[in-house]
């Protein structure tokens, strides 16, 4: 598919970027490198919006969102979830007709049935989430690179136009992901429940066990740092997350507690033969995942 477009299709659409945060202010940085000729940048913090403008990655940015989005023919919502769907609550007569709106939250189901709900015809809301990020949060941690290998998911419904859809998989194609993947909202959540939501819980668990102690850094190398690396997490947001995945996630945290119930029994047994076959199957599977 990515041999089937260029940027020369697109480049002439005008595009906003809401919330200049991690992904967000990637988000614009990415689409600058790309040549969109209109670019703008909506976030509440002032200083946000002027330094992404010094940056150059947005040709102009706002704190009042009205003007941007009467002119832009995408909009990218780059908000915790909540605040994605008060954002278009609150400007819903102020997005150009026509327009596609996406988002980039790590949750999908309650979003677009929220939106659903509401949305006039005349936009198109579809429901997006790169599989991106690093650790840290803010404009300073963004960066055009973050795309780049990347899966992107989309959440598209029956109500979503076709060729706003293939658009929205251009342009992620476009920002350097390897795999654009359409599938139900619903299915979203449950995936991300375990692939996302389940390891961020594992690191904080392991980071914060009574185990931790001062000498702790002396001793970790590169098995606790990876295994922790995603604990150095923005509290607000994650917390906002994995409470709108509630269910899905205390699933997963439940065949978690069993498997390694099964590991434990096996090491208290000296079960040597289960613990080999849980440690080559972990490595086949390992190998997989590219």
């Amino acid at each position: 598919m990515e041999s089937d477009f260029s940027i020369n299709a697109y480049a002439n659409l005008s595009v906003t970027v809401v919330g200049l945060g991690l992904i967000g202010g990637s988000f614009a940085m990415a689409l600058r490198d790309l040549g969109f000729k209109n670019l703008w940048g909506i976030d509440i913090n002032e200083a946000t919006v002027l330094e992404a403008e010094n940056m150059g990655i947005i040709d102009k940015g706002y704190t009042e969102a009205k003007y941007p989005l009467e002119k832009s023919d995408i909009v990218i919502i780059s908000l915790y979830p909540e605040q994605t769907v008060e954002f278009v609550k609150e400007n819903i007569d102020n997005f150009k007709p026509g327009a596609i709106i996406t988002d980039t939250a790590g949750i999908k189901e309650d979003i677009v049935k929220k939106l659903s709900s509401f949305l006039p015809n005349n936009v198109d809301f579809i429901g997006g989430h790169p599989m991106a990020g690093r650790e840290g949060s803010g404009l300073g941690q963004a960066s055009k690179d973050i795309f780049y290998g990347a899966s992107y998911i989309f959440t598209p419904t029956e109500n979503n136009k076709d060729i706003n859809i293939k658009v929205l998989e251009c342009i992620a194609y476009l920002l350097g992901c390897k795999n654009v993947v359409k599938m139900d909202p619903k299915d979203h959540d449950e995936v991300i429940a375990y692939t996302s939501h389940l390891p961020h819980i594992l690191a904080v668990s392991l980071i914060n066990s009574d185990i931790f102690n001062e000498d702790t850094s002396l001793f970790a190398a590169g098995a606790f740092k990876d295994a922790t690396r995603v604990a150095d997490i923005n509290e607000s947001l994650w917390v906002e997350l994995i409470n709108s995945n509630r269910e899905n996630v205390i699933k997963n945290i439940e065949i978690f507690e069993s498997k390694i119930q099964e590991i434990k029994h096996a090491i208290a047994k000296n079960d040597t033969d289960l613990l080999k076959h849980e440690f080559k199957k972990a490595s086949l599977r390992r190998r997989e995942i590219v």
